[in-house]
């Protein structure tokens, strides 16, 4: 609690006086330099130090890789001075059944794991490539993984020499990597007569791996305490290294290990070089990887560089320990310098303060004599500030006199304008529901007229074509027969005609439809709704896909519902533009206890959709975003929607297209009041 304290009055002082916002003032920039620079230095220096580490890391790994090149090269010469010996000659034209057996004693004597002389009929044992080698007479040396039974063809010894225990896996590797050459031995008519065949084993070639270390970490090209290993890997199996199975202690070696994930991934599966920063083992490592590839170009493995990581990270974080002393001292240094001489400067102005801070409280004081000379600057602000408290003093006197005059003009101006803005509030109030109320009567009384308009223009050519229906059926008497479908197909749209008729006249009136409620099943009205879009749709380009699922009966007003679904569907044909798929959808209206309470039926669109704003008075008499529309339509399929307790949602997203709900009840509810539209203004 006590440190926190104290950090709160140095942030306060920090803040209040001038003495430290001063100090402040003078060191940020001198901190910010000293720190812009340690920045740029730390950079500088990391990028170099990294990128310089990587560099050595690559060409200690192209040492190694040549140093593997020589290697192979002393091979094949190891080989071309056994053919070229006396006794390989002379026994070549003296005594060829001898000649196998003279060759494998050399393996030895050449410094090589094993020597074969393979008769020219084994050629096909040869892969391809190999074999056109060898008949173009061109000698060969490459890396091979083989497994037991071929290192016991070519030394009996091999096997054994290459098991390798694989760590933490109780698992016992007994394939080997080799460095295998194979050089060409033709007759004087130019025919192939021997394969000469010799090479190392890889496996457990502790003195390898020390002789290509020596060569690429000589005495003094490592940090003090690093260390710098060599590995060959076969697939991701540590075969022959010097990695330390302790790196603290320097002691075993990592062999029957595997290589990280990453590693693997980018070298073995990727075939890509690796150079970087890498877990080798037990340790982090700057590491160089290169891909081992056999005769056909197939990676079988790796050759890895690379030294400790830690040394060389510990030099650096010393000399930056060293560089941020130097500039911490500096900082002291100079924040010091800078406190003690403007020390003399912090008095007067210190006392100036304290007049200041306790004038306001009410206290007569004045600054005075600050000690200093007349000419000084601080010295003459003190005399026009005491100057100026006295003329302050005068002037409040007056100021006090006038505040009280107008706290009362003020008093009595502010009671009379809160009385007046509360009558007009009241008057805005009701004005706005007068415009309401006056608003809705319009609407309604232009609806009255208009649906009794159209139901008498309407209804007097249904009566005509109804009485010439009936008068063709009965002068054609049982010819009739023939057509009596398309007749009776007439009579029930005629029905529906009038109906409809009757439907607007009964929206107008205060109390709703009230056309006969049976019970009905969904998909039927459904079908007979999709028969009248689709002969309605003058645009070939619209298709329509239903999908009837429901198997619930709803108890509804046939032919109202029926007007209802082909509203539905021609609004969506027309937000299409008369073009798209338009989908009706029917299923079981399920509660949230999962039992049948009716059915529902889905109508959805790929067309423009409806915006926020829309959305919210779509189903307002008389609101339409259609040139040619009305703005009756979904207001009056609304109403007979909710007249049998059921209802309509939408859903809609802008740009993608509308789906239209209707849910109907599988008892109706009849409600016996008309739903109004509400607008608000």
């Amino acid at each position: 609690m006590k440190m926190k304290q104290f950090i709160l009055l140095w942030i306060k002082r920090f803040r209040t006086m001038v003495r430290y916002r001063l100090l402040v003032l003078t060191s940020v920039p001198i901190i910010l330099t000293l720190f812009a620079l340690f920045a740029l230095a730390m950079y500088w220096t990391v990028t170099y130090t990294w990128q310089n580490a990587l560099m050595n890391v690559k060409a200690d790994r192209t040492v190694a890789h040549n140093s593997i090149a020589l290697l192979q090269k002393e091979q094949r010469l190891q080989l071309t001075s056994l053919s070229s010996s006396y006794e390989f000659q002379h026994l070549l034209r003296t005594d060829k059944a001898k000649l196998p057996t003279w060759v494998n004693q050399q393996t030895e004597s050449h410094n090589l794991d094993f020597v074969v002389l393979h008769p020219a009929s084994d050629l096909d044992t040869f892969p391809l490539v190999n074999q056109l080698s060898l008949l173009a007479g061109k000698a060969q040396t490459f890396l091979q993984v083989l497994n037991s039974g071929q290192l016991f063809a070519l030394n009996k010894n091999l096997p054994i020499n290459a098991q390798i225990p694989l760590l933490r896996e109780n698992k016992l590797e007994s394939k080997g990597l080799v460095s295998r050459n194979l050089l060409p031995i033709f007759d004087r008519n130019k025919q192939l007569l021997w394969i000469l065949d010799g090479g190392i084993l890889l496996n457990n070639s502790t003195s390898l791996v020390d002789r290509i270390r020596d060569l690429v970490y000589t005495p003094g090209t490592l940090p003090q305490g690093s260390i710098g290993t060599v590995t060959l890997f076969m697939d991701d199996i540590r075969v022959s290294t010097n990695v330390p199975l302790d790196s603290d202690k320097v002691n075993g070696r990592a062999i029957g290990t595997r290589v990280s994930a990453e590693v693997k991934q980018q070298v073995l599966v990727d075939g890509d070089e690796w150079v970087g920063r890498a877990f080798v083992y037990d340790n982090w490592y700057i590491s160089a990887y290169e891909p081992l590839r056999d005769y056909d170009g197939n990676v079988i493995g790796m050759l890895y560089t690379g030294y400790l990581e830690w040394p060389l990270v510990e030099t650096f974080l010393t000399n930056i320990a060293e560089f941020s002393i130097g500039i911490i001292a500096v900082l002291l240094l100079s924040g010091g310098l800078v406190y003690r001489g403007a020390r003399d400067l912090f008095r007067p102005i210190e006392k100036i303060h304290n007049v200041v801070r306790v004038v306001p409280l009410g206290l007569n004081r004045r600054i005075g004599d600050l000690g200093l000379c007349k000419d000084h600057e601080l010295a003459a602000f003190g005399q026009q500030f005491d100057s100026m408290l006295d003329q302050l003093e005068q002037r409040n006197d007056v100021i006090k006199q006038a505040s009280v005059e107008l706290e009362d003009k003020v008093r009595t101006r502010t009671q009379s304008l809160h009385d007046k803005t509360q009558e007009l509030e009241q008057y805005i109030k009701l004005l706005n529901q007068t415009r309401s109320k006056l608003v809705m009567s319009e609407k309604l009384a232009a609806l009255g007229e208009l649906t009794a308009g159209i139901a008498h223009e309407i209804n007097n050519p249904t009566a005509v074509i109804l009485g010439n229906v009936e008068l063709l059926q009965l002068e054609l008497g049982d010819d009739s027969l023939r057509v009596s479908e398309e007749l009776e197909a007439i009579h029930e749209q005629i029905d529906r005609i009038r109906n409809i008729t009757r439907s607007l006249l009964q929206y107008s009136r205060q109390g709703g439809v009230q056309d006969e409620v049976t019970w009905q099943h969904l998909n039927l009205i459904v079908k007979e709704s999709l028969t009248l879009v689709r002969s309605g749709t003058k645009s070939a380009n619209v298709q329509i896909e239903s999908q009837l699922d429901a198997k619930c009966c709803v108890e509804v007003n046939r032919h109202q519902l029926l007007q209802v679904l082909v509203n539905l569907q021609m609004n969506g044909v027309h937000a299409m533009d008369d073009k798209g798929m338009l989908k009706i959808k029917t299923e079981d209206w399920l509660d949230d206890k999962g039992n049948i309470i009716g059915a529902a039926v889905h109508i959805s669109d790929h067309g423009c959709g409806i915006s926020e704003d829309n959305l919210a008075r779509i189903f307002n008499p008389f609101f339409t975003t259609r040139r040619s529309g009305t703005g009756l339509g979904l207001s009056v399929s609304q109403t007979i929607i909710s007249e049998v307790g059921g209802k309509i949602t939408v859903q809609s997203d802008l740009g993608i297209g509308s789906t239209f709900s209707i849910y109907l009840l599988e008892k109706a509810v009849v409600h016996n009041e008309l739903l109004l539209p509400v607008e608000v203004y």
